[in-house]
């Protein structure tokens, strides 16, 4: 059963609540801004009149980013789940990020305060010194592979030795051709990466500019029935979850907003689980591709998973976590091991299933 909406105040209490803070019981009863610690703060904030603030934010403005590889994001958006929760009291404004590697430059700009990305691109980013947190779990999808024209003579891995290869650099694809290049006893040196963003690389194969794709859904998908293009080589192993992040900076000051965001995020998930045809339908239409092929698409995403973030990412990570240090993408082990330990932040999510 869809989870009913709740008012506005009612969410922000719920979030300070879960964010177990030393003035929660204070905070709920009055509804006030994240940040105040104590019950003279809170009276100051509404003017001496606690009661006044119960519909009041920590600000007056959101920005968060949708992508069609995370559809949860399209949802949310579409929906306005968001824009209910929050009222005229908040503009919310949405970015689309083109691959996790512009969903962290949004980020690392503070052009958007939430961003969806991969979990490989999500612990580069943080390992680079990105101050980003994971604040839930939208999807354990198989949204990479490695892509050949249809009438290619290349028929397994190994054949890509000495072959060019398109891929973004930053990405889920990337890491997961890195991977499938170790599983098939070759480094990233015997082939030569071309470094595309997705739609780019889908023409550069299309038009024989490169021998092999590493694609991402609903691009690949696309190209899969539009243009014959076949699946070379498919790990869902090697695909990491699909990571919503949001700056500390952001966590620190509007820990009430960043909940609203998980919340609406969990009442996608239980909404496309009701209405699959109209998940595609928009998808479809975000994406510019035929409902069919978007609904190939959601049948190689998992939306039931648990969002808290924890121990299966981790272990994930974990896999990945070699790769960037040897790829030269992170300057050392230690600072993978640094940000893997710092990485997740559970306490939105953990708030959202509890409610």
């Amino acid at each position: 059963m869809t989870r009913h909406r709740t008012s506005p105040s009612r969410r922000t209490r719920a979030s300070l609540a879960a964010l177990g803070m030393t003035a929660v019981a204070a905070l709920a009863l009055t509804g006030c801004v994240a940040g105040e610690d104590s019950d003279g703060d809170a009276a100051a904030a509404a003017g001496g009149d606690a009661s006044a603030s119960t519909a009041e934010w920590s600000a007056d403005t959101l920005d968060v980013d949708f992508a069609t590889y995370n559809p949860l994001s399209l949802i949310v958006k579409d929906q306005g789940f968001i824009e209910d929760a929050l009222g005229d009291d908040v503009t919310v404004t949405w970015t689309q990020s083109a691959g996790s590697n512009k969903a962290n430059e949004l980020l690392r700009a503070g052009s958007v305060d939430v961003g969806s990305t991969a979990g490989s691109a999500a612990l580069l980013a943080r390992s680079n010194g990105s101050p980003i947190k994971t604040i839930d779990i939208y999807s354990q999808p198989e949204w990479s592979a490695l892509v050949v024209p249809g009438d290619s003579a290349i028929t397994d891995v190994a054949d890509l030795k000495g072959k060019t290869v398109a891929a973004t650099k930053g990405t889920d694809p990337y890491f997961f051709l890195l991977q499938a290049l170790e599983a098939n006893g070759l480094s990233p040196q015997d082939v030569t990466v071309q470094n595309l963003q997705h739609a780019d690389g889908r023409a550069a194969l299309e038009n024989g500019s490169v021998d092999a794709w590493a694609g991402l859904d609903p691009i690949m998908a696309a190209s899969e029935a539009e243009s014959g293009t076949k699946l070379l080589y498919r790990n869902v192993d090697f695909n990491t979850y699909g990571f919503l992040n949001a700056t500390e900076s952001f966590l620190d000051e509007s820990p009430d907003l960043a909940q609203v965001v998980v919340d609406a995020y969990e009442e996608a998930r239980t909404w496309a689980e009701e209405h699959p045809e109209q998940t595609a339908d928009i998808l479809a239409g975000v994406a510019s591709i035929d409902p069919a092929v978007a609904t190939s698409v959601l049948e190689r995403t998992h939306f039931d998973v648990d969002p808290v973030p924890g121990d299966d990412q981790r272990a994930v990570l974990e896999k990945v976590a070699p790769i960037l240090v040897e790829s030269g993408d992170v300057a050392s082990e230690g600072a993978v091991d640094d940000a893997l330990d710092s990485l997740f932040d559970d306490t939105y999510a953990k708030a959202a299933t509890a409610s």
